[in-house]
C-alpha cells in the first residue's frame, strides 16, 4: 500500500507502555496486562473462578496513581512505533471515505477513535483479552486492536501482507458505519427476539456487511488517492478467506459446523468484499436482503 501522503487520523488512542492496566484498591494501585494474567493463572491453581477476578478488577473504580513527573503517557493521534503510524494511516484513510460518502447522502460521518492494547483490555463492552486480536464495541463507538493479531494473521493464518491488515481496521470501521445508521440496533433487537440459528443468521449478514463496506472504502480510497499496488487486493481478499467461519472451525475442530456460523464462511466474505471493492456502492451491499449467499 502507498501511504506515505496518507493523512494521519488524530483519533487513535495508544496507551501500550504508558503504565495503562486496571486501577485495583483505594490506593490507586495499577497493574499491566501480564499482572493481570498471572493474577488469573494464580486464581484458576487456587480454585477460585478467574471470570470473577476480572470482574472485580473491572468493576473497580480506584483513581490510578499518578504519574511520575516529567512522564507524559502516549497521546491520541500520536503514534510512537510503525505499527500504530500504520494504523493512523488507515484510519485516517476510512475517516476520509467515509466522510465523502456520508457527505454525498446529505449527512455527517462521525468517525471512531481507535485503540490499541495488548494482553488484556477493557472497553464499555466488557473485558477482552489479546486472543480476540480486534473488535468495534458499539457502546462506546471504538475499535480495539491488539497488533499482535497482524502477527497472528501473517503466520497462522498464511494472510500477510498490509492491505490484509488494513483490511482487518476497514472491517470494524465497517461495524462503526452500522451503528450510525441504525443497523447494528436493528439487527441486535431482532436477534434478542430470534432462535439461535436465527440469531446466527443475523450475524453472520451483519458481519458480510462489514466486509462489502470494507471493500467499498478500499475501493473508494484507491479512485480517489491510488493507495494499492499490484497484489494488495489478493492479500485482502486471502485475509477475509482466513477468517471465514468454516476456514477457522476447520482448523480448531477437524470439521465444521454450518449452524453455528456467525461471521459467514471463507467463500461468502471474500465475495462481498470483493462485491464492495468491485462497486465502491454501498447500495451493493444489502446482504439482509440477499441473503447470506
Amino acid at each position: 500500500m502507498k501511504l506515505d501522503d496518507e493523512r494521519r487520523s488524530e483519533n487513535v488512542e495508544d496507551p501500550r507502555g504508558s503504565g495503562g492496566g486496571f486501577p485495583v484498591g483505594a490506593g490507586g494501585l495499577r497493574l499491566g496486562g501480564g499482572a493481570v494474567l498471572l493474577l488469573v493463572v494464580g486464581a484458576w491453581f487456587l480454585g477460585a473462578d478467574p471470570a470473577t477476578i476480572l470482574q472485580l478488577l473491572a468493576s473497580s473504580g480506584a483513581p490510578a496513581t499518578q504519574a511520575p513527573a516529567g512522564h507524559q503517557p502516549p497521546q491520541a493521534g500520536a503514534p510512537n512505533d510503525a505499527g500504530a503510524d500504520f494504523v493512523a494511516a488507515v484510519l485516517g484513510s476510512t475517516e476520509d471515505t467515509w466522510g465523502a460518502i456520508f457527505q454525498e447522502a446529505g449527512s455527517r460521518y462521525a468517525p471512531p477513535k481507535l485503540v490499541l492494547f495488548s494482553e488484556v483490555v477493557r472497553s464499555a463492552c466488557g473485558m477482552a483479552q489479546g486472543a480476540s486480536g480486534r473488535f468495534y464495541c458499539p457502546s462506546d463507538q471504538k475499535v480495539y486492536i491488539d497488533l499482535d493479531f497482524y502477527r497472528e494473521l501473517r503466520d497462522q493464518f498464511q494472510a500477510p501482507g498490509d492491505f490484509a491488515q488494513a483490511y482487518v481496521i476497514a472491517h470494524e470501521v465497517g461495524h462503526h458505519v452500522q451503528t450510525l445508521m441504525g443497523t447494528s440496533q436493528q439487527v441486535h433487537e431482532r436477534q434478542s427476539q430470534a432462535s439461535d440459528a436465527d440469531a446466527n443468521a443475523l450475524s453472520v449478514m451483519l458481519e458480510l456487511q462489514a466486509d462489502c463496506y470494507a471493500g467499498v472504502w478500499a475501493s473508494r480510497a484507491n479512485r480517489s488517492r491510488h493507495i494499492l499496488e499490484t497484489g494488495d487486493l489478493e492479500e485482502g481478499l486471502r485475509a477475509a478467506a482466513a477468517v471465514g467461519d468454516d476456514t477457522l472451525q476447520e482448523r480448531a475442530r477437524g470439521y465444521v459446523v454450518p449452524e453455528s456460523f456467525t461471521h459467514g464462511s471463507a467463500q461468502q466474505r471474500v465475495g462481498w468484499f470483493r462485491r464492495g471493492f468491485d462497486s465502491g456502492d454501498l447500495r451493493n451491499c444489502e446482504t439482509f436482503g440477499a441473503g447470506s449467499g
